[in-house]
């Protein structure tokens, strides 16, 4: 079941459950911080494949540092 509502959060809500700033974020997916602002708004399951890939893994809390 919470894979389901996943999608449907954005990546600012997912990045603050997180508590991650966009520019920690970026660091730890390994792009760049003006990258992650641009997506912030986008629903996670509509973000670009080769980003979504990077920061799926942190969003969900299974890749730190």
């Amino acid at each position: 079941m919470f894979f389901k509502t996943f999608g449907n959060k954005t990546v600012k809500e997912l990045r603050r459950k997180q508590g991650l700033t966009a520019k920690e974020l970026a660091m730890i997916a390994g792009v760049g911080s003006s990258m992650i602002r641009k997506v912030d708004y986008y629903k996670i399951k509509n973000v670009p494949e080769p980003l979504k890939s990077k920061i799926e893994p942190v969003l969900k809390g299974k890749k730190r540092f």
